[in-house]
């Protein structure tokens, strides 16, 4: 099975090979947000961001006169991302093509070379099982579709020129193929990740998105009892509003999985102490000499999240980590 042979030969490799982060979801759930802070704070010089959507077989012009939407496998060079992500887990070069999405032409293709690690996000990369035996980590997005939707309008009519009519008719068109291929990808998600108000709560304009993320045993994830007691009192019970805790849930297929909640309305110097206990972890396992920016967390175009920093820490935590045992 292709998928094997991936997982043998990146075991088997000799040299040092990239370890590979994939965030999917569907369009403006957040991937690019999440992945800009992890570039910035690793930094450009050890990172590679991959946008799997650059394998678009048609360009906006061209796709008006399809009966499937960018969402659709078949409106997407998928076996070409497979070599390519192939390539990449291997450490070897590739001449990718890139799809401008702020005109909707295919242009001239570039060279990437990976670095210490590449994070590819996109609505596909979980789509096969050969993509998804080329990660190390994988994390799904996602928001309540009505929270996904205000965003999708607010960015492609800010930034790509629609008109909000015209947004919302093409999320409809999208539906179909959005529920068949882009969401039946969060079932391969080692995390998923959740940004939505908490529910029953009036909290006031401009408070930050709480976070939500399911982390599956398919990995190992970091041990979470000292950073969750850095925000116990000394008598042993929690403050009335935790910035984080730790509860069993059950998946949507009924398994049960471990969901880490992160609040957005706690105090800013309650979530410092938990931002805190997880960077010296990070910071740590960086290892003598390796600079982090820990600034680069957190930032969305809205301002600075909490929720999203921590989130962030969790998944440099995991790179870092597979980075150690590889070179193990």
């Amino acid at each position: 099975m292709p998928h094997r042979i991936v997982h043998m030969q990146r075991a088997r490799g000799s040299a040092r090979r990239p370890v590979m982060l994939a965030i999917a979801g569907d369009s403006a759930a957040g991937k690019t947000t999440l992945t800009k802070g992890l570039v910035e704070c690793l930094g450009e010089d050890r990172m590679t961001a991959v946008c799997a959507d650059d394998y678009h077989r048609y360009d906006r012009t061209e796709r008006a006169g399809k009966p499937f939407t960018a969402l659709h496998p078949d409106c997407n060079h998928i076996d070409i991302m497979e070599q390519h992500l192939q390539l990449l887990s291997m450490g070897e070069p590739i001449l990718k093509p890139v799809y401008d999405h702020a005109t909707g032409e295919l242009v001239r293709p570039e060279l990437v070379t990976p670095r210490d690690f590449v994070i590819v996000e996109g609505l596909l990369p979980l789509h096969t099982r050969l993509a998804r035996a080329c990660f190390d980590i994988t994390v799904y997005l996602d928001p309540p579709e009505e929270l996904r939707h205000s965003w999708k309008v607010q960015r492609d009519c800010d930034k790509r020129g629609y008109r909000p009519e015209q947004v919302r008719a093409e999320l409809a068109r999208r539906e179909p193929e959005s529920a068949a291929y882009i969401r039946p990808q969060r079932r391969s998600a080692d995390i998923v990740v959740r940004f939505a108000p908490v529910a029953d709560r009036a909290d006031p304009p401009g408070t930050p998105l709480s976070a939500e993320l399911l982390l599956r045993p398919t990995i190992d994830h970091p041990e979470l009892a000292p950073v969750l007691e850095a925000v116990t009192s000394p008598a042993g019970e929690s403050h009335r509003e935790t910035a984080m805790h730790l509860r069993l849930h059950r998946d949507t297929d009924g398994r049960p999985v471990d969901a880490l909640h992160v609040h957005g309305y706690v105090r800013p110097e309650e979530s410092q102490i938990i931002k805190k206990a997880i960077w010296d972890r990070v910071d740590r396992s960086a290892g003598a000499g390796r600079h982090l920016d820990p600034a680069a967390l957190g930032r969305y175009a809205g301002g600075t999240s909490d929720p999203l920093a921590i989130t962030q820490l969790l998944l440099l935590y995991h790179l870092l980590d597979a980075d150690h045992r590889q070179a193990a």
